[in-house]
């Protein structure tokens, strides 16, 4: 059982994440073409693809790091087959899949702050994947088995894994140093995975409103005649 202590540490960086990368989720939000009216089956397949080719490459990563604290369990919590099982569901064979394009510019993983701020997002997406999978089922009849597992791939687990994972963050160091650089990473990420989700010609243009630097990559031009989404699944809540 977390102490105390534990608690409260967790809740700092929590609070400093959540602070830290609103403005990315908002904007990678407003971009997403799940609850768009223009999304069909070919363009859920392109996005699913372009998922694919930054989680693959950001979870090898990951790692292959050797610097993720202690106490985070991989073999449970990889993205990445869920993904290939659903490019397979969708058409794609093995070896188009493992032809795909890979996101050649990830975020920087040099710490263990840094993993800990990458793996924030990435887990904090499978909350918003909850919404989007009745989204999908509801609107291109998917579910598990035929495209749609990504979206729930912890299943009923998922509020269980989360609060594991928060936990796991309140073992963490608490001093504000430690704190900042995890901010950093989740920030690095969310932007990276928008400039490469924007290289793969899959999000919706974004409105014109003031961002934050980017730390990959130029924003692509806009055009804010296009519809907006209304969820994501990057959402790290």
């Amino acid at each position: 059982m977390p102490q105390p202590h534990q608690d409260t540490a967790a809740s700092f960086l929590l609070q400093d994440l959540r602070a830290g990368t609103a403005t990315l989720h908002v904007a990678l939000e407003q971009r997403l073409p799940f609850f768009s009216e223009q999304l069909d089956a070919a363009w859920y397949q392109r996005l699913i693809q372009a998922y694919y080719g930054f989680y693959q490459p950001l979870e090898a990563a990951l790692d292959q790091s050797g610097l993720i604290p202690a106490g985070y369990e991989p073999q449970l919590r990889r993205k990445t087959p869920a993904l290939n099982g659903d490019l397979l569901a969708l058409g794609l064979s093995q070896a188009e899949i493992d032809h795909l394009p890979r996101c050649p510019q990830l975020p920087r993983l040099g710490t263990p702050g840094a993993c800990l701020g990458t793996l924030y997002v990435l887990e904090g997406a499978t909350l918003g994947g909850q919404i989007l999978r009745r989204e999908m089922a509801r609107r291109l009849a998917l579910d598990a088995g035929n495209g749609g597992a990504f979206l729930d791939v912890y299943g009923a687990l998922t509020g269980r894994r989360w609060k594991d994972f928060l936990d796991y963050l309140g073992r963490m160091p608490s001093h504000t140093s430690a704190r900042q650089q995890v901010v950093d990473a989740a920030q690095s990420t969310f932007a990276c995975f928008e400039r490469w989700l924007d290289s793969r010609e899959v999000l919706l243009c974004p409105p014109r409103i003031p961002r934050p630097s980017s730390s990959c990559w130029p924003t692509a031009p806009t055009n804010p005649s296009v519809p907006r989404a209304r969820s994501s699944p990057m959402a790290s809540c």
